[in-house]
């Protein structure tokens, strides 16, 4: 039998223990700020069926859905049916001869139709949170995977733009907590959709938020390019690009969004939900920091779902793409036949928020304690003693653990230092009768003799 050369696929990674500590120190940071404002868990499975997901996520979305192939597509009865049906999604179409499952692309769409499915047990509003892993067929390079995690808080079933003032604050202190200085981006989708009829009508809504999504990574030119492709004329370009030209302050560039679009119904609409949550955040203190509010117009979110403000988050200091964002979806419910149950959520890209904790250096040295005791093995009668001793220190939450076999000193305090493990605990014969036990310090080299008792109440961090 030929050797396998042992790989991964790409886009996906392994986590080694020093990884999982960190990213379990953010989860827990976010778990922690969730609950704290009154989200409850939710978990939904790793695939849906195919047809839940599709054409959520417009064109480029759908694109990157990992289908998953039927069973019994071997079986010589079905090659002319599974030969022709290939030839369908190879040109983009779907086929359920093929494929009827999906993993999840985010966790937004499966918790709606989680709400659709459960609506009438459900307490209105409705706030959840998730932690789980998504995937999405992407080009792999630095913060983006095709296997990630994603942290989301949504509320459902409110209309009340409090909802989006707690999900800003939601995003404050989670980031003040892991130390991150980010800024917090905002923009509306109702001017988008102003701009749209401004430039021919609700048809050309998705032409111009894909486009104006790809801002920052093809810039202005190609963006106008782009918007040319797609059928606007001079004038509708430079309706958008005066649009995206819209600069100043918070209050500046309101006003000039206000004399570029204002004389129309869903401009205003959102130029005053905008001023709703500004008035709430700017002058106040939430939690351990201000919230970072900023209006950004270039803001699109290409989501097709969005219906009202939305969000994204920038870490300052670093070369990454957002590391959060979401937004209000009044009607997502309806695209699994249960209409009016609005809903606002926001994500946190953990990743992302990884990658850029480890390059500022941001993890605390505490994230990295693994066991904190190593209980040297010095013989069948020693070990025994020994275990008796790591059994009463694990009652004390002390994390230990007992070399394997009974070996040289030098090879069980190499052990000790390859994994940074602080102390070396001794108990030979002498230590059994005495009760006693040599405790070294291997960051200082220091060592002394205890009781059992003082053991038990010794302060291992």
């Amino acid at each position: 039998m030929a050797k396998l050369k042992a790989g991964i696929p790409q886009g996906t990674r392994d986590f080694g223990a020093d990884v999982v500590r960190k990213r379990n120190y953010i989860f827990q940071t976010i778990r922690d700020v969730f609950e704290l404002y009154g989200f409850q868990p939710l978990e939904t499975p790793a695939m849906e069926n195919l047809e839940t997901l599709t054409g959520k996520y417009g064109e480029e979305g759908d694109k990157l859905i990992f289908k998953i192939l039927n069973n019994g597509l071997d079986n010589p009865e079905k090659e002319p049916l599974v030969r022709a049906e290939f030839d369908k999604l190879l040109k983009g179409k779907t086929s359920s001869g093929i494929t009827e499952r999906a993993l999840k692309f985010d966790l937004t769409i499966p918790f709606a139709r989680y709400v659709a499915m459960n609506h009438a047990q459900l307490v209105f509003p409705f706030k959840r949170y998730q932690v789980q892993p998504v995937w999405r067929a992407d080009r792999p390079q630095k913060g983006r995977y095709r296997e990630f995690y994603q942290c989301d808080a949504d509320v459902v079933g409110s209309r009340s733009l409090l909802n989006e003032v707690e999900l800003a604050t939601i995003y404050a202190t989670v980031f003040a907590r892991l130390g991150i200085d980010v800024e917090l981006k905002i923009n509306h989708r109702k001017l988008l959709t102003a701009l749209a009829e401004q430039c021919g009508g609700l048809e050309r809504m998705t032409d111009i938020t894909v486009a104006i999504d790809k801002l920052d990574k093809i810039g202005l030119d190609k963006v106008k390019a782009d918007l040319v492709q797609k059928g606007l004329n001079d004038k509708q370009v430079m309706l958008v690009e005066s649009y995206l030209g819209i600069d100043g302050s918070n209050e500046e560039k309101i006003s000039k969004v206000r004399d570029l679009l204002g004389n129309n119904e869903s401009a205003q609409t959102a130029i005053e939900e905008i001023k709703y949550l500004l008035s709430y955040l700017v002058p106040t203190n939430i939690g351990e920091k201000s919230v970072p509010l900023s209006v950004d117009f270039s803001l699109a979110r290409g989501l097709n779902y969005y219906t009202g403000i939305i969000f994204e988050v920038k870490a300052n200091g670093v070369q990454m793409g957002s590391i959060g964002g979401g937004g209000r979806y009044d009607d997502l419910t309806g695209l699994f036949g249960v209409p009016d149950i609005p809903g606002v959520g926001i994500s946190f890209g953990v990743d992302r928020i990884y990658d850029v904790m480890e390059e500022l250096k941001l993890f605390p040295a505490e994230v990295h304690a693994g066991t904190q005791v190593l209980l040297f093995n010095l013989g069948e009668n020693e070990s025994k003693a020994a275990f008796s001793v790591m059994q009463r220190l694990r009652s004390r939450n002390i994390r230990c653990e007992l070399y394997h076999e009974a070996v040289k000193f030098d090879k069980q305090f190499k052990y000790a230092e390859k994994k940074n493990i602080p102390y070396a605990l001794l108990i030979g014969s002498k230590e059994i009768e005495e009760k006693t036990g040599v405790l070294k310090d291997m960051r200082k080299g220091e060592q002394r003799t205890l009781t059992l008792d003082e053991l038990e109440g010794f302060g291992f961090l």
